[in-house]
């Protein structure tokens, strides 16, 4: 086991800190600090963490403060502009951001010098994706003057099961969760919290989830919170050497499921409020039952053992990272806040470099969000696409016994489009449907986690390492073993 230097950061004031790999446990253990930085480090992580705990997590008359924030903002900015009535600011900020993204698509990607700073802002991208920008610009646009009244846009793109779906809840949303969850990530990982709690689940989170114990606070992200902040921190968490690869790649798959409020609405649209305790908690074990078989599966299983930085992790460090369950896990937890929080420096700053470093990635996510969400809505729903593939799942959802097998069926591939969908595929039929198929189909489709409405969008363009292809096959594995359990839990329960 490699040794490392002791190094006393309150007799070396003027330590460069750069020359440490901070995020290693074995180095914040390494450091020490004299009783009185060693207490204001603990006292600030303490605080600080406190505000990420009651921002992130705490419930609040059905939703958290984070919810309220971002949602705030949003009423704010469109009380700004009013027209015909309609209070439209956030819409008309997220369609100017959409059309403007649109344009500048094609002229970075086809008309721009090489040299130039959008040629390399449009680098990455597919041929493919101007078209898909200019699609997300084009929507939102009509979207707009529909909601304005100025002209009569067609049903197929602004109708209640597309754009009035998507818009609103998802494009609008996410152009309000990226800054506003940027500003208040730092305080759930620069200063202690992600580290505390990190030591005390390692032995939970490693031996089942093949991942360190920092991810649980994403999955609790994610649950309470919203999908696009879990994969935001993830996110920010693989490029800054935290997680590797395969961590990234498992938290962001498995970990990043639907926030408690969205349930409620979702089994709400099915007819199942009432049983909402028992389906949340079938929807909450199933998504870690899920993690746990996924997380050993291809492509999960391939993925490599290396940080965003290139350092490879070694099955020494993942042994270092666990300690043995008992006080000392507890002692160790709290003073790698308190180093962590002494070695972070100033809170303004943090803030203000995690704020800037979401922007570049808002304008590509939000615009892909609405062209891909629409279409695949408008696939679902104009279309015998899913009515054809569910004709595959007919099979297995007749052995599981599900009741209305053949709606169940076609039904749960509509969730690659957007989690919402499968139930709104049955909401019309909610009288005549057996309670059993409703409880089914609302299950799957919340743990499904990846669709293109969102997920994969995000996924896809906040630097994590996965491909389309890799998405889709993880969503089809997710729907097929997610089948069984919840059919067992249907019999169970109803």
């Amino acid at each position: 086991m490699t040794e490392l230097k002791t190094i006393n950061l309150s007799k070396n004031k003027d330590y460069d800190l750069s020359q440490l790999d901070l995020n290693d446990p074995k180095v914040l253990d390494s450091i020490e600090l004299d009783r009185r930085d060693w207490t204001m480090g603990a006292i600030k992580a303490f605080i600080i963490s406190a505000i990420a705990i009651f921002v992130f997590f705490v419930p609040i008359n059905g939703g958290i403060p984070f919810g309220y924030i971002y949602q705030g903002a949003i009423s704010i900015v469109d009380s700004l502009i009013v027209i015909n009535g309609q209070a439209v600011g956030a819409l008309l900020l997220c369609t100017i951001v959409l059309m403007s993204t649109g344009i500048a698509s094609v002229i970075g990607k086809f008309f721009s010098k090489k040299e130039s700073k959008l040629y390399k802002y449009f680098e990455a991208d597919s041929i493919i994706h101007p078209f898909l920008y200019l699609a997300g610009g084009i929507f939102i646009l009509l979207y707009f003057l529909n909601k304005i009244g100025v002209y009569s846009a067609p049903e197929m793109i602004v109708g209640p099961s597309t754009g009035e779906m998507v818009i609103p809840g998802v494009v609008i949303g996410v152009a309000f969760i990226i800054p506003v969850g940027a500003f208040f990530i730092p305080f759930l990982t620069d200063y202690g919290c992600i580290d505390f709690f990190g030591v005390l689940l390692e032995p939970l989170m490693r031996p089942l989830f093949k991942t360190p114990g920092k991810s649980a606070v994403d999955a609790c992200a994610s649950f309470v919170g919203s999908t696009t902040m879990g994969i935001i921190i993830t996110s920010r968490m693989y490029r800054g050497n935290i997680y590797t690869e395969k961590e990234s790649s498992i938290v962001a798959t498995c970990f990043s499921a639907v926030s408690v409020g969205y349930a409620l609405l979702v089994m709400e649209t099915a007819g199942i409020g009432e049983h909402f305790i028992k389906t949340y908690f079938v929807s909450f074990l199933l998504a870690f039952i899920l993690a746990a078989i996924c997380s050993r599966l291809w492509p999960l299983n391939k993925k490599r053992d290396v940080f965003a930085n290139g350092k490879v992790q070694t099955d020494e460090d993942r042994k270092e990272a666990s300690l043995k369950f008992g006080p000392s896990m507890l002692k160790a937890g709290v003073n790698r806040a308190s180093v962590r929080a002494h070695t972070s420096g100033g809170m303004f700053k943090r803030i203000v470099d995690s704020v800037v470093d979401s922007f570049p990635v808002l304008p590509k996510v939000i615009t892909l969000l609405c062209s891909i969400g629409i279409l695949g809505m408008i696939v679902a729903k104009y279309t015998p696409v899913f009515d054809i593939i569910g004709y595959a799942f007919l099979p297995l959802t007749k052995l599981l016994g599900v009741p209305d097998a053949q709606v169940a069926a076609t039904a749960i591939p509509t969730g690659i489009t957007e989690m919402f969908i499968p139930v709104l595929t049955i909401a019309d039929k909610v009288a005549q449907l057996h309670i059993k198929t409703r409880f089914f189909v609302t299950v799957v489709s919340m743990v499904q986690i990846i669709f293109l409405a969102e997920s994969v969008v995000v996924i896809m363009n906040t630097g994590l390492p996965l491909k389309f292809k890799e998405l889709m096959i993880i969503f089809l594995q997710r729907t097929i073993i997610a089948m069984p359990f919840a059919a067992l839990f249907m019999h169970i329960l109803f």
